[in-house]
């Protein structure tokens, strides 16, 4: 693990290096170009009137700006800000922020606060509403969920490989583990001295057209005050048709915990399968789409505070009214922890800007 690191440190430094000389060979810029984009939402939310907590009611959605700036011809900066409504006011998030070398399509090299890339949905869809064709994102990587690591603050290297129509790319990163909110990334530091270590491969080929294949594995130490020291090893599988005519996207992801004093496991799962079609007629205007999801938690699994048992699935409606305006309409039949399945509707409009 020590000799992966040194070699990951000694090749960002070469990375970032080349391409620094590179950049500065091709002359300066007076200023960066600086350039913002944001998307926002607006919910209307109704659950079943057998469930004594039903309740009606609007929601605002995240309100995301989305930065970029040109420093020079082979760097960039990005930043994701969000402001979210709570009961008394708005929270404010810096949800990535990322500075990003590049020295060609083989080898790029950023740093920053990252979506971790441990799967697919979590780097195809961020934070904008729009951008997604469903309403909520899968249970297991849900913003503020515990499933999956959902952001990283480190280093990652990544680019194509040599592979003809095969399209092959990988994802090298070293960085924060878990904090001790779990569901939080290391955003001020690591809690123990043992950073995460994540890779990623994919293959995006020429045929079918937007198809992507690929699978991930990420290790990292859990450290809290009170309890022992886990050793958590996360594997994932993915398949993403992201074309109109169908959409298919399947993930799968394993967590296998272990305890460094008592030796004790833990091995609990998550899963997904979303479907949805461009219907071709009245302009292409609607997409229909279902999709069917579980998590199993394991029994006694001492990390996982608010992370239950979960399955349900959903169905819903798309319809693009303008090229950055699409209302959704979704039905959720969900159940969590064993208790009777809830019906939850939920109305939107989610717009980019």
């Amino acid at each position: 693990m020590l000799f992966l690191r040194i070699t990951a440190v000694l090749f960002s430094l070469a990375a970032l290096s080349s391409s620094l000389l590179a950049d500065g060979q091709q002359g300066k810029r007076e200023r960066p170009s600086f350039r913002f984009s944001g998307f926002s939402d607006v919910v209307f939310k109704a659950s079943d009137e057998s469930d004594p907590d039903a309740s009606s009611e609007f929601q605002e959605g995240q309100f995301v700006l989305h930065v970029v700036s040109d420093i020079s011809s082979r760097i960039d900066f990005f930043a994701e800000l969000s402001l979210t409504a709570r009961d008394s006011e708005f929270s404010t998030e810096v949800e990535r922020s990322i500075i990003k070398f590049t020295y060609n399509d083989f080898l790029k090299a950023s740093l920053g606060r990252f979506h971790t890339p441990v799967n697919w949905w979590n780097t195809a869809f961020h934070h904008g509403q729009w951008l997604q064709t469903t309403i909520s994102r899968p249970a297991m990587t849900r913003f503020g969920g515990e499933f999956i690591p959902v952001h990283f603050v480190g280093g990652i290297l990544e680019g194509s490989l040599p592979s003809g129509p095969a399209h092959l790319g990988y994802v090298f990163g070293v960085g924060n583990g878990r904090s001790e909110n779990i569901a939080r990334g290391g955003d001020a530091g690591d809690v123990n001295n043992n950073r995460a270590v994540l890779l990623k491969l994919f293959s995006r080929p020429s045929r079918p057209f937007r198809l992507e294949v690929g699978g991930s594995y990420y290790l990292d130490k859990i450290s809290r005050d009170g309890f022992e020291d886990l050793d958590e090893a996360l594997a994932s599988l993915y398949l993403a048709w992201s074309g109109e005519t169908p959409e298919v996207i399947g993930e799968w992801a394993r967590i296998e915990r272990e305890g460094e004093t008592s030796g004790t496991s833990f091995d609990s799962s998550a899963w997904y399968l979303q479907v949805a079609y461009r219907l071709p007629f009245l302009e292409s205007l609607f997409k229909p789409y279902t999709r069917y999801e579980k998590i199993d938690v394991a029994d006694g699994e001492p990390v996982f505070t608010t992370q239950t048992d979960s399955e349900g699935y959903l169905i819903g409606l798309r319809a693009d009214v303008a090229s950055f305006v699409a209302l959704k309409g979704e039905w959720r039949h969900q159940q969590t922890s064993g208790n009777p399945y809830d019906d939850v509707y939920f109305f939107q409009v989610s717009f980019a800007f």
